[in-house]
């Protein structure tokens, strides 16, 4: 039996790819660290395609276990809203800060006070500009009127 070949390949293409394989690395595969509804249904899908004919799932446990993946979506959910409230929260504390005396402890220790003149939300926690000195939001112990 003869097989022909379905494309060619010409010999420079062969002979610079000679020494390299499909991959150039191998690959890695990384486990996954949470259970989420994917997971949770295709763990669901192993279980309704296993079982036994004569002896099916329990239709309550069944509800119950559905019951509990509408939950955890929806705490998940829950969560996240909550971590960006948080997030704005904080960011809108830093803006209130902008004009305002405050005072931090900087790398010394030493106690310093002064005005607040910008703020820079590049990073997960603000940063307030004093002077110039660039401080984390909650590394910020007071703040008091500007005197006028």
């Amino acid at each position: 039996m003869t097989v022909d070949a379905v494309g060619s390949v010409s010999t420079a293409a062969a002979d610079s790819s000679a020494g390299a394989s499909l991959y150039s690395t191998t690959p890695v595969r990384t486990p996954k660290q949470t259970l989420d509804s994917e997971t949770f249904m295709s763990l669901l899908v192993a279980q309704l395609r296993n079982q036994d004919p004569s002896s099916p799932m329990d239709t309550n446990q069944m509800i119950s276990q559905t019951t509990q993946l509408a939950m955890m979506e929806k705490l998940t959910a829950l969560s996240t809203t909550a971590d960006e409230n948080f997030s704005l929260q904080m960011r809108t504390a830093a803006a209130a800060l902008v004009g305002q005396n405050v005072t931090y402890t900087d790398a010394t220790g030493a106690s310093v006070t002064g005005i607040a003149s910008a703020v820079s939300y590049a990073g997960s926690v603000p940063q307030v500009t004093v002077g110039t000195a660039s401080v984390a939001l909650d590394a910020i112990s007071g703040v008091t009127a500007p005197t006028g």
